[in-house]
């Protein structure tokens, strides 16, 4: 299977913050994003996740991340076929940090991390059926 069979395409940037309220307050008041999604606890990422948007397409916060600024955690790309993105990730010399596993964010659509030998942690999310 190819690259370009595996349906890649970036679904969001994780940010980590040490709580999700002023963290979203501050998002909100400063760069006009608001939560679409979420709060979500999951106890098998052991992590709770809002999800954000902005209400405007000329978002500021794109010219800091592309400076290397802020506090970018990981990028998440949706796969049409999990098991073969992980399996594809694999070969190319990216650690399998978890396998896919169900995720409460995603209505239980599966999810998988790798890390890349350039020390990149990347997100992989079933796309819907």
């Amino acid at each position: 299977m190819s690259v370009d069979d595996l349906g890649f395409k970036l679904r969001h940037v994780g940010v980590a913050v040490p709580s999700l309220g002023p963290a979203t307050e501050a998002l909100s008041t400063i760069f006009g994003y608001r939560v679409i999604s979420g709060p979500f606890d999951d106890p098998i990422q052991k992590v709770s996740v809002n999800f954000l948007t902005q209400s405007r397409e000329d978002s500021p916060i794109t010219s800091m991340l592309a400076k290397g600024g802020g506090g970018a955690y990981h990028l998440c790309f949706e796969t049409t076929d999990i098991e073969a993105a992980v399996a594809h990730a694999k070969n190319n010399g990216c650690v399998i940090v978890s396998p896919p596993v169900p995720a409460v964010a995603f209505n239980g659509r599966r999810i998988a991390w790798i890390y890349t030998r350039s020390r990149q942690l990347f997100e992989l999310v079933e796309a819907p059926v």
